[in-house]
């Protein structure tokens, strides 16, 4: 099986981490790392961008949105540098 990209959301920090996996993330596979997962993604600027911007942001409530805006991204519909840390 391909691997898949995710967000996951460690416990305590609430930090987010992008990861691949093989299998859906789940409690008994990814609980003791994450609080909860995020995706899967079909492009890794879009698990990107909801890794670095996603948190608390009305405009990326969910993996569609993130693939919506990483589409326009690259057609060139933002400034270059609008998405930067």
């Amino acid at each position: 099986m391909k691997s898949k990209l995710y967000v996951g959301i460690k416990h305590g920090s609430h930090s987010r981490e992008l990861f691949k996996s093989t299998v859906e993330p789940v409690f008994e596979t990814h609980g003791e790392t994450y609080a909860c997962t995020i995706g899967h993604f079909r492009t890794k600027r879009a698990a990107e961008l909801m890794r670095d911007f996603g948190s608390m942001n009305p405009h990326m409530r969910c993996v569609s949105d993130c693939e919506r805006i990483a589409r326009r991204e690259k057609a060139g519909l933002y400034p270059i540098g609008h998405f930067t840390k």
